[in-house]
């Protein structure tokens, strides 16, 4: 293992914390869409992100049965997870099954009214459990 890498601890405890991800989902013939999304995980658990069907991102990853996702610390020292694996759908959803989700970026009364705003019929929760993990830390060159 590098110097760099991330233990299984350091990188689903990193993963866990608060960052914007940057989902990635294979097109024919292009490039990767990828595009930045809140998402909720807990160590051991699923990665999971909130869209509406009929997304260029949720087609994609319908299509494809896979999506990667990758978080990053954007001031030193740097770091970043990175995790690929296969998605799963919840098509019936309720607002409070957004919630948890929602609630890692926004205050509580901010949250309801995020939802309240912009939650529709067309909300799916897509999750994903890592299959493979891809870490750095330069925090640990200053060891």
């Amino acid at each position: 293992m590098s110097t760099i890498t991330m233990s299984e601890r350091e990188r689903e405890q990193f993963l866990a914390d608060v960052h914007v991800g940057v989902i990635a989902a294979e097109q024919d013939d292009r490039a990767p869409l990828a595009v930045p999304i809140w998402y909720d995980y807990s160590p051991g658990g699923d990665v999971v992100v909130w869209t509406n069907r009929g997304t260029v991102k949720e087609r994609l990853i319908r299509a494809n049965g896979r999506f990667s996702l990758c978080a990053q610390q954007e001031a030193p020292p740097y770091r970043y997870v990175s995790v690929e694996g296969a998605a799963t759908f919840q098509d019936v959803v309720n607002p409070d099954d957004v919630l948890p989700l929602v609630r890692r970026y926004l205050p509580d009364t901010e949250a309801r009214a995020f939802i309240d705003e912009t939650f529709n019929d067309k909300a799916v929760l897509i999750r994903m459990r890592p299959e493979r993990w891809y870490t750095v830390d330069y925090g640990k060159l200053e060891s």
